[in-house]
Order: structure tokens, then sequence, then C-alpha cells
């Protein structure tokens, strides 16, 4: 019989099944001349020097590159056969061409509205219309502005429309909405089409503003006034709060509130704050020279002023600045404020793997490791402007960061996204496991054998796994302690998971890792609700310190010589290390 306690903690975690943790392993180490990472590049180089031979890619110019959180580990540059005779660009694309990044400027924005928080002078938690006075009182309009955070904003969850709106025109005596991006009134500007082969009614022009998509050759770019003109007609598509929708409108009025409480133009900040800091020198929210650009056939959005859109899509950037933005990401998204892990989902998307952040798109996904169903977390931020597709991508679990910045052909673009992302992620994999087994893999035992106490650790694509765990001269993994760790059922393993914690912090000594138990998945059927999991690992204590955590010392993340298991007051030293290595291939992926 469970003694009462474990009862309890049984009751409380027996619901569901918990599968394969989807934090495995601390930070690899990613050198650039690791030989699973050339592989990897030499594969992924391949695969796109194919598929950009394609005759439909001729005029199609891009740039990626790939990077930890220390340094830039590849990049792979490709210029147009076909160029713009019209707008002679730069001779060559490289690290340090331009193009335009569209939405991911929205990253800037939130950056941005986060140091502000940091010092003081915005709350995310704030309505708009405290920064925005004419947000305020009563208007043609019904978004109710006193709801609506800037934090609602930087999410996607203001609920208020996409682009900006007014109240005309006529059509047929009916009042409709006009769309001041993407208009299809205004396609002809874009494509060969006209709204009457789509089947829109004729319909008068009277009543749009007369700036950006809806003036000739896109001048003058849309204001501040426009800006207020049109939110303030507007009604909301969802209540603030109640579900995401993608809005361009939301980070223009961010951008408005920088202004305001910086007493900055929104580009003069953004060049102070976040361009100059992180040495950023080819970005800039100023039209830059043809020749230091990558400029595509036409129709394209080069040398348009945005305006009023700046924050929401204005920036010109390179893949090496870029490469310096995730770096800075990756070092520093869970410290800039602590109102928010800024790489945390806020609400879901549609679907079961896509979530918003601020302003991230998230994608959750089991598929991409070979062996593992284990989950990998994806913090995107993609934009698209006529001519133009970009994203950039980091993976925190494997300090990898991800540019794709592209001027041409969009069908490319994804073909490149899912040669780089998988290969690289995989090739990452392999690089921890190599790093699990040399670091901490092995049989630790006590240095005083009327102890009786060892574990056994093994490395492969589970992550780090309890084999054996004695204490006492008693079997751990046969009692039913097993089961306030989180074991359910027959099918499981025991893992340790990295808390990226030390004992020492300072000193950076003493690295924390958690025992937890995991279901091993089965080809049986299994019951629906069998996929609900909640984290509880720090449940179970003995005498005040935590039974399942461990610490590794003496080691500072090379080889580790002695295992702490906390909860049992036992010290284990390393007699015995796992050379066991997992076969490690690398294949060219194929688009």
């Amino acid at each position: 019989m469970l003694p009462l306690i474990l009862c309890f903690l049984y009751v409380a975690l027996v619901s569901a099944k918990c599968y394969e943790p989807s934090q495995a392993h601390p930070l690899p180490e990613l050198d650039p001349n690791d030989a699973v990472l050339t592989d990897a590049f030499a594969a992924v180089s391949a695969a796109l020097t194919l598929a950009v031979d394609g005759p439909e890619f001729a005029a199609t110019s891009f740039s990626v590159e790939v990077t930890s959180s220390k340094e830039s580990l590849w990049s792979y540059h490709h210029t147009a056969r076909e160029r713009n005779a019209s707008r002679p660009d730069i001779p060559t694309v490289n690290s340090d061409a331009l193009y335009r990044i569209a939405s991911i400027s929205k990253i800037f924005t939130v950056l941005g509205v986060l140091y502000q928080h940091a010092a003081g002078n915005m709350s995310l938690d704030d309505p708009i219309d405290k920064y925005i006075a004419e947000l305020k009182g009563e208007q043609e309009g019904s978004i109710p502005w006193k709801d609506i955070t800037l934090r609602s904003l930087a999410s996607q969850l203001s609920g208020i429309p996409r682009d900006c709106v007014l109240p005309k025109p006529r059509i047929h005596g009916c009042f409709t909405f006009a769309v001041a991006q993407a208009d299809i009134i205004n396609s002809d500007k874009l494509s060969p089409y006209a709204p009457e082969q789509f089947g829109f009614p004729p319909v008068s022009r009277d009543g749009l503003i007369e700036c950006d998509e809806y003036a000739p050759n896109y001048k003058p770019s849309c204001g501040e006034a426009d800006l207020i003109k049109v939110v303030t007609s507007a009604a909301p598509v969802f209540a603030p709060n109640q579900k995401s929708t993608y809005s361009n409108i939301a980070f223009e009025l961010l951008g408005v509130a920088i202004e305001k409480v910086t007493n900055q133009t929104y580009e003069s900040y953004i060049n102070d704050a976040i361009f100059k800091p992180l040495n950023m020198t080819k970005s800039t929210l100023s039209t830059p020279p043809d020749s230091a650009g990558v400029i595509p056939l036409e129709p394209h959005y080069w040398g348009i002023d945005a305006g009023i859109q700046n924050p929401t899509g204005g920036i010109y950037s390179s893949a090496a600045d870029l490469s310096k933005l995730l770096r800075y990401i990756l070092t520093h998204y869970n410290s800039i404020t602590h109102a928010a892990n800024w790489v945390h989902p806020v609400s879901p998307s549609n679907g079961l793997h896509s979530f918003y952040g601020m302003p991230w798109e998230i994608f959750h996904t089991d598929r991409i490791l070979e062996k593992s169903q284990r989950t990998v977390k994806f913090i995107t931020k993609s934009g698209g402007l006529p001519g133009y597709t970009s994203i950039i991508i980091t993976v925190p679990e494997y300090d990898l960061g991800f540019t794709i910045l592209l001027a041409g052909n969009f069908d490319l673009f994804e073909k490149i996204r899912e040669a780089v992302t998988v290969t690289v992620v995989r090739a990452a994999e392999q690089v921890v496991i190599k790093q699990l087994q040399k670091r901490y893999a092995g049989t630790y035992a006590s240095p005083n054998p009327e102890l009786n106490s060892s574990m056994t650790l093994v490395a492969d694509h589970r992550g780090l796994v309890v084999t054996e765990f004695i204490s006492n001269a008693t079997d751990v993994m046969a009692t039913d302690l097993l089961l306030a760790f989180g074991r359910k059922s027959e099918d499981f393993y025991v893992q340790l998971v990295p808390t990226l914690l030390y004992r020492n912090e300072t000193a950076q000594s003493g690295e924390l890792w958690r025992i937890v138990v995991a279901a091993e998945r089965t080809e049986e059927e299994r019951d629906i609700w069998d996929d609900f999991c909640m984290t509880e690992v720090g449940a179970v204590r003995y005498a005040g310190l935590p039974a399942n955590e461990i610490a590794f010392w003496d080691g500072k993340g090379k080889e580790f010589k002695k295992l702490e298991i906390v909860g049992f007051r036992a010290t284990l030293s390393r007699i015995k290390n796992n050379d066991a290595r997992p076969a490690l291939k690398q294949e060219i992926f194929e688009l």
C-alpha cells in the first residue's frame, strides 16, 4: 500500500501521461567547425544550389544566415541571374546586402516598448489611450480603447482591425469598409487582375484616405493624423483579449506611443535605442542607396516611405545585422524586464501547434527530430511586402537563430525554410547527444562502499536517462516513489531535465537538474486525454529538501566528476564514463 502522502500526490498527477519533456538538455556549445554541423551546412548548401537553379527562380535573390548566441555559424547568399535593369542594385548579394524586412519591424517596436517599460516610462498593462489622448472620448467608431493595453497590442490580442479602415466608399447606397493595405481596389498596382475579375462590383473611391496605397506611387505616405482618423471610425474584429487576430494598426499605435513618451521620432528612437547599441550599422528606416540593396523585378516595395507604418513594416536590414539581433534575443529574452519572458506564447492561433507571442508567431512541432517526438519550439517573426519575403527564427533550447531574406519568387521561401531549419536542428540534436555523453553520462558511486549508493546515466535521443538508481542499498526505481515523480504507466523511463540554474549562480557552479518520469510512446491506441499533461516537477520533498534535485559538480560544463542527489543527502563520484556513441548521419535535404 502506498504511504498516504504518496497517495495524495499520485491522485493529483495521475490524470494523464506525460511524454518527452520539451527541455531535455542544457544549451549546446555550437562550434561552426564541428563535423556534424559542417556536414549539415554542406547538405543545405547543396540543396539550395539545386533548388534555385530552376528557371522560375532566375530573378530571385536571397540570403540565409544561421547563428548561435555567440557567433554566426554559416551563411549562404544567392544573386539573381536576371536583374532589375531599371534599378541597379548590389552587384553581388552578401551578408550586408539590405532587404525590406516588412513585419519583422514589429520586433523592434515591441523591444522599444519593453525598454520603456523597464525604464518605468511605460507599462505594458496601461491602456493605449493613456499615451494617445485622441483615443479618449466619443468617437464615430466603437473600439473600446480603455480596455486595450500595450500588452494586448503587442500580443495581437487587441481585437482591432488588421489595417486602416474608413466607413466609405459607398457601394450602391450601402456602406462598406476599405482597407489601407492590400486593398483589392488597388490590385492594379501589384497584379494584372482587376477587382471585377474576382466578382467585386464597381465602386467609387470617394471617401478613401489619400495616402500610401491609395496615393499615386504610394506618395504621400500616411501620417499620425490619418491613422487617428481611421481608427477612431472603426469597429473591432473581436473584444479585447478575447482572441488573437493579426493587426498592423496595433504596432502603428505602439510607435505613436513610443514617440509621445520619448519625445523622439520613432525612427530616431529605434536608431538610438536598438540599432546603435547592437551595432546594426546597416539597418535603417530611411531608403538606402540602390547600390546597397537587393531590388527584385517589378512589382516591389523598395524605396517607398512607409510613414506611420514604419513601426509595423518599415525597416531595411541585412542578414548580418539580423544575426546580431538574434544573438541579443537568445541571451536577453528573459532579462529585459521582469514583466515578460519575451519568447513565451501569449495566446493560441488556429490549430494545435501555432501561437502568438509579443509579437512572435510561435510554432511547436513534435515531427522534426528523427528518433524522438519531443516538442521543438520555433519562435518566429515573418514579413512580406511586394517583392520581399523574410523571417527570423530563434530556437532557444538549441541556442540557434535563423535569418532568411528573399527578394523575388515567394515559392522558393518555403523550400529554404524547410531545408535550413530541419537539417540544422537535427544536426544540433546530434551535437547535444554527443555533449551529454561526454559531460554527464556514466556511472557515479559513493566513495564509501558501505553506503552502496550509485546512479548510472546514459545519453540518447531522449536526453539524459537514469538506467540505475541505488540509494542505501535500495533500488529506488523499483519503489513507488516514482509514482510521486510522475509515473503513470508501466511504459516509462526516468530522465534528468535541466533547470538552467546553478547552486552558486555567481560562480556558475553546481548545475541543477531534476528527476522526472516520462511515458514511453507506444504504437497502441491511447485515450484522448493521455495527451493532457501539466508540469509539476518539484512536488516531492524529504526533510525540507527536494527529493528529485540533482547537482553536478567539478566540471564547469566540460566533464563533470561529482553528482549530488540532494534529497537523498548523497554525493557520488564519477567512476566510469559511458563511451557509447549513437550512429550520426547527415543526409542531403531534398527539396
